[in-house]
């Protein structure tokens, strides 16, 4: 009886999260400045491994240049599908390689909504609900607040550099950086879902696209970045989209309008009890 109550919770935690926007067909999507198609082309020359970088330290360099060793993010993110928008503040804090906590803002009513993410394990806050629920592992790779991004996209770990192989495939030398096509193939006893997953990172780890292959190595989603901007001292993706391949008219964008990276950010941040009630903190 306890694990079926559990499990009902764990259902309504999840089915509470952020789903509605006033009058969401009134959002327009916000201008961008569209990354050159060039930057991301996968048509290239095979690599020379002489002057190619090491493809692990590619993985993991754009890794860092995400969240560096810890980051403060303030961020918009807009759920677009055929009839209607919908478009959410949040503020994110990272700490290491795997741990990792997003808060909603805004609107009003989903204000408070929150994850953390601390090593392999997640927990959901739901304040309408005053909840906190662990989130099993199998439902990672659902979509996270009714929008394209999963779980696993929202806490952006290790997982890249630490599950999988990686071999680069391509160089595209056409545009004003180089752009790597990294190749990243599961380890035999990995736990993960993927066939495959195919990085494009630019020769100062900015991440330009990542797309993720079903276990018959056909594409299934795609993260694409649209628009580079400096970012606290760094070159960063700050706007970025999110697509399942088979619904081309559905998609989310987040867009980063502030960050801090390379904080000493407070222990307190990174617990569950703060997921519950957070303290005040204001960025150094």
């Amino acid at each position: 009886m306890k694990t079926r109550v559990r499990l009902t919770v764990l259902i309504l935690c999840v089915l509470a999260l952020p789903v509605a926007w006033a009058n969401p067909a009134t959002v327009k999507t916000p201008a961008t400045t569209e990354v050159p198609s060039t930057a991301i082309s996968t048509s290239t020359a095979a690599t020379d491994s002489k002057d190619s970088p090491d493809a692990t330290d590619l993985v993991s360099g754009s890794l860092h240049q995400w969240r560096g060793d810890s980051s403060y993010t303030e961020s918009t993110m807009l759920i677009h599908r055929p009839d209607w928008q919908r478009k959410s503040s949040l503020v994110a804090w990272t700490e290491g390689k795997s741990d990792s906590v997003v808060r909603f803002t805004a609107p009003a009513n989903d204000a408070g909504n929150a994850t953390l993410k601390l090593g392999p394990d997640l927990w959901l806050y739901n304040p309408k609900l005053g909840q906190v629920m662990k989130l099993p592992f199998s439902m990672m790779t659902q979509g996270w607040a009714g929008s394209d991004f999963s779980y696993n996209d929202l806490s952006k770990t290790d997982q890249i550099v630490t599950d999988y192989t990686h071999s680069i495939s391509h160089i595209d030398t056409s545009g004003e950086h180089k752009t790597y096509t990294v190749e990243c193939l599961p380890k035999p006893s990995a736990p993960v879902v993927w066939g495959k997953v195919e990085l494009n990172v630019r020769d100062d780890y900015v991440l330009l696209a990542e797309t993720w292959f079903d276990q018959q190595l056909q594409p299934v989603r795609k993260l694409e970045t649209t628009k580079v901007a400096p970012l606290d001292g760094r070159a960063y993706p700050v706007t970025m989209r999110m697509q399942v391949l088979e619904k081309p008219q559905e998609w989310t964008e987040i867009t980063t309008q502030d960050g801090r990276f390379d904080l000493a950010l407070p222990t307190y941040i990174f617990t569950l009890s703060n997921l519950r009630n957070p303290r005040p903190w204001s960025t150094p």
